[in-house]
């Protein structure tokens, strides 16, 4: 084990709460499981970046990197960034889906080891180039790997692999392991399954080990993953709530019990894509005048968003028409710098709290109190919320009317005896719809990947996909035959060997010139170079 290597440093600025550290994805899925799971994986990583490169506002993603590993490791896609790459990306997973589905299946035993290596060096040196503005994506690095093998034999690999490995900018290390039998993900909303507390117990903190349907969505709610706010060097929200009964309110405000929660966004907002919403019609989205809880989440490390409860409502008393916005998510914190009693502590009255509203059937109103900016003659306008408890251990927040919000309604109540003739022909109508007992979005789909993806298609010249330089490089263009814009990797690889011993390491004279090798081949020349910014 190489406990402590592994690390998230410094404290999360306003403009990180939407950047997400730089991602670099191990495909290892050996033949012939390759074969199985090939169109599934890229259908979802198309489908995925197709939303990804299209959010407006500051970008949720940095940096993006590809390797495979089947035979041996091999650098699919280096580091380029998310926004504004589309094009890029999808020529990547054209080249997954070309690579070959069967023949002979010789794994070397350090393959996946050189690959996280020869990952982690090229981010290095990608760090190394970039200005100063962009600096702040360099910071620390995300490794996800995708495999086909059992991931407990794989997660002892890496840990015996990996202990002289300097792993001091990797910030998270995360084992995926696709399972064979599909689950019927389309029931769930949960597709990708955390560790039991006995198996985290067994691979430690470095490594987390999950698992995932070998179905398309399953496999992308794993990538949508990468666009929430996985930080743990601080928590977000301050639940505050009266330390006596409801009932003795005004005697209970002077020490409230605090829960130490994590926000996340629920759904994203149609608003921040492109032509799926009506752009005057800003009231979900986080950069308009409505100010969300996300928003006021994202202050300085030194203060929090504190959510005051100041009543209990009944699950019956409460109108949908009066919540406006999307919801957000409260779920206890896993901020590493509580102690792991006061996690412990946290998290059983959170789970506490959860059971008690749904023992009750009763709902929370809170008042939004952002941290104070000093003294003001103005008394600043609050912000209310329900908050709403759900069989996960989580609690839904939404945004409520207050009073001067509310617009009339004169509306005269509903008759109480429709004619008959009427009722009958409506009920006759209404027999003849499908009855679903309760909504599920995953079954409900809008073909808003492939719009997104159209948008990206450029009219004036077809973008030929990378793996067509593959057969290139095997055949060679005659005069007049389509040249290759294939990016390469920017650093020296590491050499592959199937020696069971440690990998040899990169000489001198390789770690010279991988520093001079930065630059584009001459094939390459009219191609884009790495763009200076996140």
């Amino acid at each position: 084990m190489y406990h402590g290597r592994i690390t998230g440093k410094g404290p999360l600025t306003p403009a990180q709460i939407y950047q997400q550290p730089p991602r670099l994805l191990i495909v290892h899925i050996p033949l012939p499981s390759w074969a199985d799971i090939c169109s599934n994986l890229c259908e979802a990583l198309q489908n995925f970046f197709s939303v990804a490169c299209s959010l407006m506002g500051p970008s949720r993603m940095s940096l993006f990197s590809l390797y495979m590993v089947q035979n041996q490791h091999e650098c699919i896609l280096p580091f380029v960034q998310v926004k504004g790459n589309f094009a890029r990306l999808q020529a990547c997973i054209s080249e997954l889906r070309m690579l070959q589905r069967e023949g002979c299946f010789r794994p070397q035993g350090t393959s996946l080891q050189l690959a996280v290596e020869n990952g982690l060096q090229q981010f290095n040196q990608y760090c190394r180039h970039v200005t100063t503005g962009a600096a702040l994506a360099c910071t620390a690095l995300e490794i996800s790997i995708l495999t086909s093998q059992p991931g407990r034999e794989l997660v002892k690999q890496l840990e015996e692999g990996l202990k002289d490995t300097d792993l001091v900018k990797v910030r998270r290390l995360q084992v995926v392991e696709i399972v064979k039998e599909t689950l019927g993900c389309m029931d769930s909303a949960s597709p990708v399954e955390e560790s039991s507390s006995d198996e985290s117990s067994f691979l430690g903190t470095d490594i987390d080990l999950q698992t995932v349907d070998n179905d398309v969505v399953s496999m992308e709610m794993l990538f949508k993953a990468w666009l929430h706010n996985s930080g743990t060097d601080r928590e977000h929200v301050h639940l505050l709530l009266p330390s006596q009964s409801f009932n003795k309110i005004s005697r209970a405000t002077d020490n409230p019990m605090c829960l130490k929660c994590d926000l996340q966004e629920r759904l994203l907002s149609p608003s921040l894509l492109p032509g799926t919403a009506d752009g005057s019609l800003k009231m979900d989205d986080p950069k308009g005048d409505f100010s969300t809880l996300y928003q006021m989440a994202s202050q300085s490390s030194a203060s929090y968003f504190k959510l005051r409860v100041i009543k209990a409502l009944k699950s019956s008393g409460i109108c949908e028409s009066v919540t406006y916005g999307l919801p957000f998510i409260l779920r206890p914190t896993s901020c590493w710098q509580l102690d792991w009693d006061e996690l412990e502590t946290n998290q059983q009255h959170f789970h506490a709290l959860c059971h008690s509203l749904l023992k009750r059937e009763w709902l929370l109103l809170a008042k939004g109190e952002p941290p104070s900016r000093g003294r003001s003659l103005r008394e600043p306008a609050s912000t209310f919320y329900v908050i709403v408890p759900s069989r996960s251990p989580t609690l839904l927040v939404k945004a409520v009317a207050t009073r001067e919000l509310m617009l009339p309604s004169p509306f005269a109540l509903l008759p109480e005896n429709p004619p008959d003739d009427s009722l009958q022909v409506v009920e006759n109508v209404l027999d003849l719809l499908e009855l679903e007992p309760t909504y599920n979005p995953l079954q409900v789909w809008s073909h808003l990947y492939s719009h997104l993806s159209s948008t990206f298609a450029k009219p004036q010249g077809r973008h030929h996909p990378s793996w067509e330089s593959r057969a290139l490089r095997k055949h060679p263009c005659k005069a007049g035959q389509l040249q290759t814009n294939r990016v390469r990797a920017t650093v020296a690889p590491l050499p592959m060997t199937s020696a069971p011993g440690r990998a040899p390491k990169v000489p001198a004279a390789s770690k010279a010139s991988s520093e001079a090798i930065f630059q584009l081949s001459e094939e390459e020349e009219e191609e884009e170079e790495y763009p200076s910014g996140p």
